[in-house]
This record gives C-alpha cells, sequence and structure tokens, in this order.
C-alpha cells in the first residue's frame, strides 16, 4: 500500500495538501483564540504566568505568527519559511510549556504542541505540494 502511495503523484498531492490545509487551520485558529478569545492582553498576562520570558513581546508575535502562518500555510504561500517558523515555535511552547505536565493536554501536557510541531516539521520538510500557491513563485524549487 504505501508503494502505491509513494508512487502516486495524485495521492502524494491529496497528502500534502490534506497535512498542509489542517495544520494551518488549526495554526490560525489558535492565533484567532489569542487575539480575540482570549485577548492580546490576556495571552500576555497567561504566558507571563507560565514563566515564557518577555511575554509583553513573545504573546503578540506568537498570535500574529500562528494567524498569518496558518493562513499561508492553507493557502500554500512561502509553506516553508512559516512552517519552519511555526516548528520553532512549537519547539518552545513544548519545552518552555509543556512538557513538564506529561502528555496529555487536559493536565496543559504536550500532546497537541507535538503533533502541531511535527505536522508544520513534516510541512517544511515536503514542501506545499502541486495544490499552493508557492507553484507560481519564479523560481520555486517543484515540491
Amino acid at each position: 500500500m504505501m508503494e502505491t502511495v509513494t508512487k502516486s503523484p495524485a495521492l502524494t498531492t491529496a497528502a500534502q495538501t490534506m497535512l498542509r490545509v489542517v495544520i494551518g487551520f488549526l495554526f490560525a485558529a489558535h492565533g484567532w483564540q489569542k487575539y480575540f478569545q482570549l485577548t492580546l492582553d490576556g495571552t500576555t498576562a497567561a504566558f507571563g504566568q507560565m514563566g515564557v520570558p518577555a511575554a509583553g513581546i513573545v504573546a503578540p508575535v506568537v498570535a500574529t505568527l500562528e494567524i498569518a502562518g496558518g493562513i499561508a500555510l492553507v493557502l500554500g504561500v512561502l509553506t516553508r519559511i512559516f512552517a519552519v517558523l511555526l516548528t520553532v515555535n512549537m519547539l518552545g511552547a513544548l519545552f518552555m510549556i509543556h512538557a513538564a505536565a506529561g502528555v496529555f493536554i487536559e493536565v496543559g501536557g504536550f500532546e497537541l504542541g507535538l503533533a502541531l510541531g511535527a505536522g508544520a516539521a513534516a510541512i517544511a520538510l515536503l514542501g506545499s505540494g502541486r495544490i499552493s500557491m508557492d507553484r507560481f513563485i519564479p523560481g520555486r524549487i517543484a515540491a
């Protein structure tokens, strides 16, 4: 079965697109939450309570990266750049905040951050795929 997927450009394209759109949507939703549900002031306060250094700078940067990066992944725009930035974002969240709480999200654990980080890393490695805006960037290496 795996050999069939790796030899089928249509299935590869479908898998890349599905991964990019789902991971991008989730990042955008989390950025939206930081801006509009928790508010930037609430997010900054929460980051400060969790021990994030320079929370007043980090909170709006993270919220903006998650919204803009998530939308960029959905559209497939500068995909690898945003995927790397989002991977680094999740590594920071994992090691600064969630690792000490264990695996499960209901106790503040790292499962969601790990899944989002791994998804972003996979996108960075695989590229945007054929169904993306990146295809229209001159000089882009096909992925």
